[in-house]
């Protein structure tokens, strides 16, 4: 019955016009107990995205149709920050009265699984408000201490009705996912004020690479149970140094725009103990070669670490090696890619010795690690499998690069003329 819904003008009468009247009253719900929501639904921002000048200079501008919120899905999704809002009962008391059925998805609060005594906390992940044949979902941001926004997965508790909403189109929620807090531009679509990312294109693009992985501290609380951690003053001042150069090159990278990720050692660290090995002495990150620019080691040496050595060329090979506080190093692998693998390579200064180390194919996901966000493989195991073998658990204190590995191999010498070249140490 399409007559109900006669503002919205020129649209066609029934289920288009559903959607939009249900996004009308959620807006009208949530602005009624003051809750700043912003929409972060992939397929309206797409369709926001290519009218985005238009939508930018007429704020309040008449639209003849109803042509972003009447798109045909299942769902419209918006984005909530925790700490702007903290009052439910009154909330779903009212969305009741608007006629909404609502679900609330909680589980544990990461933020506190560090810590052994407050693991048990749980926290609002999800809502979802069902009126007629449209739902709103509502996705849950909170603040990490790298300084940016997490969502939760949505798991949904035993006695929960798994027929309420087709949760398996739902954008948000099979993984939890990290993003950047977003510039926020109030916009009127549709004849409705909503708040949208600035730059929906870039919030799009952030939203496809946003998997997280959460630290896993209950493996790393066995692992110290088996080997004590090192609480040594040289261990305590290691790990300081090591994470403050890590933030330095962090900072770098991305002013640059180039994409990193922890590898070798620290990465080991991160997925076995949630920490820097404090007897590994460097930081190790590793970076595609696809993604390699000239001005890396100048950027580096602007921030104050000087270049120590510089292996292989862009082709074949690179790695550089840069010099941080005291004797900690920042080693930065180059990975090319194959049509069955990835390689980094390795050479040998005094005999001009080439090395390779195969890794099976991974991608790139978010953690938290040492304060910071940074990216890890996302299939982590195979990766530090790959690099350590099947015993990776058990500490080694010393440790070959030209043997140690499980996946080294000879690759080959560098021939005489080109040592200049590929072979440079300060």
């Amino acid at each position: 019955n399409g007559a109900a819904f006669s503002k919205v003008r020129g649209s066609q009468a029934g289920q288009d016009s559903t959607r939009w009247h249900v996004v009308r009253k959620f807006l009208g719900l949530i602005s009624s107990h003051n809750i700043p929501v912003y929409l972060i639904d992939p397929l309206i921002l797409g369709l926001v995205d290519k009218d985005i000048e238009h939508i930018r200079s007429s704020p309040d501008g008449p639209s003849p149709e109803c042509k972003y919120f009447c798109a045909p899905r299942d769902f419209t999704t918006f984005a909530l920050l925790d700490k702007t809002w903290k009052h439910e009962v009154g909330l779903f008391r009212t969305a009741e009265k608007m006629g909404f059925q609502w679900l609330k998805i909680i589980n544990k609060d990461p933020r506190l699984d560090g810590m052994d005594d407050l693991s048990g906390m749980e926290i609002p992940l999800h809502y979802i408000f069902k009126l007629a044949s449209h739902a709103i979902h509502l996705v849950v941001f909170y603040e990490r201490s790298g300084n940016y926004l997490w969502h939760g997965p949505l798991r949904l508790k035993q006695h929960m009705d798994r027929k309420f909403v087709p949760f398996r189109k739902l954008h948000f929620g099979r993984y939890p996912g990290a993003y950047e807090k977003p510039e926020l531009l109030l916009v009127s679509i549709d004849d409705l004020k909503v708040q949208i990312p600035k730059n929906p294109s870039s919030f799009l693009e952030e939203m496809s690479h946003s998997r997280f992985l959460e630290c896993r501290y209950r493996e790393a609380r066995a692992y110290f149970q088996l080997y004590p951690d090192d609480a040594s003053l040289d261990a305590v001042e290691f790990r300081k140094k090591a994470k403050s150069l890590l933030h330095l090159a962090a900072l770098t990278l991305n002013n640059l725009g180039v994409k990193f990720w922890l590898s070798s050692g620290t990465c080991l660290g991160w997925y076995r103990q949630c920490n820097v090995i404090p007897h590994s002495k460097d930081v190790d990150l590793g970076i595609f070669i696809r993604d390699y620019k000239a001005d890396i080691i100048p950027a580096f040496q602007k921030a104050g670490l000087p270049l120590k050595h510089k292996f292989g060329k862009v082709e074949d090979s690179l790695e550089l090696s840069f010099q941080g506080e005291d004797d900690v190093k920042l080693d930065v692998f180059f990975f090319y890619e194959e049509n069955d693998h990835i390689w980094n390579g390795g050479t040998q200064a005094k005999s001009g010795k080439k090395f390779k180390y195969l890794f099976p194919k991974f991608t790139l996901c978010w953690t938290e690690f040492v304060e910071l966000k940074v990216h890890v493989p996302c299939e982590t195991l195979q990766y530090v499998e790959a690099n350590y073998g099947p015993e990776w658990k058990v500490p080694v204190k010393t440790w070959d690069w030209k043997s140690s590995p499980s996946n080294v191999q000879d690759n080959g010498v560098w021939p005489v003329d080109e040592w200049d070249d590929v072979i440079q140490i300060y």
